[in-house]
């Protein structure tokens, strides 16, 4: 066997209340593409065997979690990253935001600065201005800024196979989700809610189920998330406390500057809080505030690897067992 054949990918590895981040130090090949949706193609088109081969097993497992670093092309980017999982590329992370705002001030990408550290992390779905707590030199807590989000169908009702009709809401927070019922629910809204966004037709897609515990007021709440290919979110997951807080918005169930606490399937915690309205956005049914939602939580670093991939490794691409 030739050892030179083989390929070398070093990684960190983090995780977001439980939910692993998986960050590409070195030996990921180049990304091409003017703009970063143009490199989350390129990605998808050239080097999807490597998001399977470190997501997925013998390297992985079913619910890995990665980030891939990228050159920005907004002037006021600090830096920008692609995000995979097991079936393909997000357009937004807010547990891996979370992580990131760390691992940048450790790693120098970010000029730390005490006692907070302010940040532009260019994300597949836009901007994120991120916020790192930083005292004595070391990184702690991160909060970002959403980009626009907003609720998108209220009070919908979906036939779901094998439960019967299912009651729920749609909303956007970098990426859209419903919110109900979690994996079942998933195909059933696909199919009786068309999806369309402002910027893109790219981000146009659901991305997953929350279920909730129906808990609507100032009270810690349960925010269980079920995206890609039926993967489960360890954390509150960043993006859906960002949707959640734009229906609330939408509902009157939470106004500007009220914090609100969610709670993930393993007990983990991220607060979310709306800090500022955009404007109005389409849905069904008539439009909806565009809002800014402030998200945070912490993240903690689980070690570092380097994955390597023979010539004759019978499983280069890696597998799924379910």
């Amino acid at each position: 066997m030739d050892r030179a054949a083989s390929l070398t990918i070093s990684t960190a590895e983090m995780h977001t209340g439980g939910e692993p981040v998986r960050i590409i130090e070195s030996g990921y090949p180049p990304l091409r593409g003017e703009t970063i949706l143009d490199k989350r193609r390129f990605a998808r088109e050239n080097y999807d065997h490597l998001r399977t081969a470190l997501m997925h097993e013998p390297r992985g497992h079913f619910d890995m979690y990665g980030v891939i670093p990228a050159e920005p092309d907004l002037p006021e980017a600090d830096f920008a990253v692609l995000f995979m999982h097991n079936q393909g590329y997000s357009l937004m992370c807010g547990h891996a935001v979370i992580a990131l705002g760390r691992y940048a001030v450790d790693r120098g990408w970010a000029a730390a600065e005490e006692p907070e550290t302010r940040m532009v992390i260019q994300c597949p779905c836009g901007p994120v201005e991120v916020f790192t707590e930083v005292r004595e030199g070391r990184a702690g807590r991160v909060r970002f800024h959403s980009v626009g989000a907003f609720a998108y169908a209220i009070g919908r009702t979906a036939e779901v196979p094998g439960w019967g009709p299912v009651s729920y809401d749609v909303a956007y927070g970098g990426a859209f989700y419903a919110l109900a019922a979690a994996s079942a629910l998933s195909g059933a809204v696909a199919a009786d809610c068309e999806l369309a966004h402002p910027d893109s037709e790219e981000m146009a897609y659901l991305y997953g189920s929350i279920l909730t515990d129906g808990i609507d007021d100032d009270r810690p709440s349960a925010n269980i998330c079920v995206f890609a290919d039926a993967q489960v979110d360890r954390s509150p997951t960043g993006s859906g406390v960002t949707a959640r807080m734009a229906l609330r918005f939408a509902k009157g169930q939470a106004g500007p500057g009220e914090e609100r606490v969610f709670v993930s399937v393993a007990g983990s915690e991220m607060t979310g809080e709306v800090v500022g309205t955009t404007g109005e956005g389409s849905g069904v049914g008539g439009g909806h505030p565009v809002v800014t939602v402030e998200v945070a939580g912490r993240a903690h670093y689980a070690g570092s690897a380097q994955f390597v991939i023979e010539p004759d490794d019978p499983f280069p691409r890696g597998f799924l067992l379910r």
